[in-house]
């Protein structure tokens, strides 16, 4: 006989879940402002990835979050030391305590630079019980020495997909971005700016829209079944 054509055979029905609005759309929502953290890619004196971040940042404070920026500098290479480095533990509990992220980074090479991917590979997927990236909204940037280019942003939104992010739509990239900026550090009126002004917006809103039920939205099928199977083999076994 047939199976009927909506049949699912392979599905685990002790692990499988239906979709809970009641948990994606809940009446209480955190009333804390959004909480944000912004990494940039450069240690130059004047690093214009920090600029823009520092514009970014004052945007961000407008629209009413709170906002932290992590200081590469210090921060060794990945496997080169310990977890438990000062650094290292600064940008994770930075992550861990963040609903939402920024990443800037300049293009070197037609890639974003060593210092931004080593901050992205030091952050894990999971710190025991905690998830610190899964579930949350990131935004991402770059500034060129020349032409426009998105060769960057392109590595950084696959890797934000890697970590599990809700990597935005928008995104900002800032062509010779030397000239961006007033000698005061601060950056220019320009459609440059108006982009960047719109990212930080729908990063705002996007956090506020998935900040309480970020669990939730990482809660997987295959992941549950794994650990249905993973209890079962202990109940289960012989000896202890």
């Amino acid at each position: 006989m047939d199976k009927p054509i909506d049949s699912t055979p392979n599905i685990d029905d002790a692990c499988f879940r239906p979709i809970d609005e009641a948990r994606l759309f809940a009446g209480s929502r955190p009333a804390h402002p959004p909480k944000i953290l912004l990494l940039h890619g450069s240690l130059r004196k004047r690093s214009f990835s920090r600029l823009l971040a520092e514009e970014a940042a004052r945007i961000l404070r407008r629209l009413g979050a709170e906002t932290r920026t992590f200081n590469p500098s210090g921060l060794p290479l990945p496997d080169d030391s310990e977890p438990d480095h000062p650094k290292v533990q600064e940008l994770r509990e930075l992550v861990t305590w963040c609903e939402g992220m920024v990443w800037c980074s300049p293009e070197r090479h037609g890639a974003m630079t060593a210092i931004m991917k080593a901050q992205i590979d030091w952050i894990p997927l999971s710190l025991g019980a905690v998830r610190p990236t899964q579930g949350k909204a990131l935004a991402i940037m770059q500034v060129c020495g020349g032409s426009q280019s998105f060769n960057a942003l392109n590595q950084m939104r696959v890797l934000g997909r890697w970590m599990r992010l809700i990597t935005i739509p928008n995104q900002s990239s800032v062509a010779k971005a030397f000239a961006e900026f007033d000698d005061k550090d601060r950056m220019k009126p320009s459609p440059y700016y108006d982009r960047v002004v719109d990212v930080m917006e729908e990063l705002v809103k996007f956090t506020l829209l998935t900040r309480g039920c970020a669990d939730y939205l990482v809660d997987r099928y295959s992941e549950r079944k794994e650990s249905a199977d993973e209890l079962s083999k202990r109940v289960n076994q012989r000896s202890i």
